[in-house]
């Protein structure tokens, strides 16, 4: 019987990030395996202690499937799809994330560590790549 060999082509903090990318692969005809979704189901926070969810393909899909990756924009875009540009730099390499660099913010992360639970109140900012720049 022939062993079937798997390479890692992603990982992800979401099982649902992990979805998206296995749906697009999917649809390529690229059978993707997903694995660790349902332990961080369970507990979001250990997301990062165990490395998220993984995205595997077979090994004669890999490089296919890292060319199918490769065209998905991993910067924001806006409403009309067109790239977010950083008003510091002019640069397009822009990605939205959460911050708790204010006091609301930090109470309701201590909140959520101290019972376990996911943050009621986030704050989202963009934050350039290129010279870090954060509106």
């Amino acid at each position: 019987m022939e062993e079937l060999e798997f390479k890692k082509i992603g990982e992800y903090q979401y099982s649902y990030e992990a979805n998206i990318y296995k749906t697009k692969l999917e649809s390529f005809g690229i059978e993707v395996f997903i694995r660790d979704s349902f332990t961080i189901d369970a507990n979001p926070l250990i997301s990062n202690a165990i490395g998220g969810v993984k995205l595997y393909v077979r090994n004669e899909n890999y490089i296919d499937a890292k060319k199918i990756l490769k065209s998905i924009n991993d910067y924001s875009l806006d409403d009309n799809g067109k790239s977010i540009i950083c008003p510091n730099c002019d640069n397009d390499k822009i990605k939205f994330q959460t911050t708790i660099k204010d006091f609301k913010s930090f109470l309701a992360f201590l909140f959520s560590l101290f019972f376990i639970i996911l943050p009621f109140y986030t704050k989202y900012k963009y934050k350039c790549s290129n010279c870090n720049f954060e509106f």
